[in-house]
């Protein structure tokens, strides 16, 4: 879960509602004056929003693909926009630079799509594990390694490192919001802010291994962790 500038409009990750096989990149969800929308629907978007959406996937693949074959440190923005076939003033209006291509997380609106569609009488925690069980299923094996590869690629670029830092401020921030939103309590609210620390510990726990050693079993760890949290974390 990501610091990347955005113009207001680019808040939508345009396209079709996750679905298995469905391209993560192109799935929808709104986010108003910085306050996510209580629908549990996901608005379709419109032929302008999709066809930004996927112009930014298009960038960010040839990002992913380049920084794969010949390092992150060796590709220029003017090889990304190329590949993409965009130009490079294209490419600044999606991404402020390269950090920010690998910053991007396209799965952040999905992810608090579904947790905002889960029940409100389903507790904070199964609801965000029911949530990322549901994104996480979506994703096909190619979507799963892409999104593997800008895990790689913040924990082991050392110009990337404190956009790693960033984007786990940036994350819990956004899973606090929402889960204020949720309860109804303030943002500055100590035990929420726990909370989200408490999720997003758990959320690298589970993939950071992974990135190492893909054979390990998402959904089979994902399962662990969140059990684990709702147990009160016994040790």
């Amino acid at each position: 879960m990501t610091v990347v500038s955005r113009e207001a409009g680019d808040r939508l990750v345009a396209g079709r509602r996750w679905g298995h096989g469905s391209d993560w990149r192109n799935g929808a969800a709104t986010r108003d004056n910085g306050l996510m929308s209580e629908s549990a629907v996901v608005d379709k978007p419109g032929l302008r929003e999709r066809k930004k959406a996927k112009t930014r996937a298009a960038i960010q693949e040839q990002a992913l693909r380049l920084f794969r074959e010949r390092g992150y440190d060796a590709t220029t923005v003017e090889q990304i926009a190329d590949a993409a076939e965009v130009s490079p003033s294209t490419f600044f209006r999606y991404f402020g630079s390269k950090e920010d291509v690998v910053a991007y997380d396209a799965l952040d609106p999905l992810m608090m799509a579904a947790w905002r569609a889960q029940p409100p009488d389903v507790a904070p925690i199964p609801a965000f594990r029911n949530a990322m069980a549901q994104i996480f299923a979506s994703l096909t094996p190619v979507q799963i390694e892409e999104m593997m590869d800008r895990g790689r690629l913040l924990f082991s670029v050392p110009a990337l490192r404190q956009v790693a830092v960033n984007e786990m401020v940036r994350s819990g921030r956004m899973v606090v919001d929402e889960l204020a939103a949720r309860l109804g309590r303030p943002a500055d609210d100590l035990e929420l802010q726990v909370f989200a620390g408490a999720v997003m510990g758990a959320v690298v726990a589970v993939l950071a291994p992974m990135l190492d050693d893909p054979s390990l079993e998402l959904e089979e760890r994902l399962n662990g962790a969140f059990e684990f949290l709702q147990k009160g974390m016994p040790l």
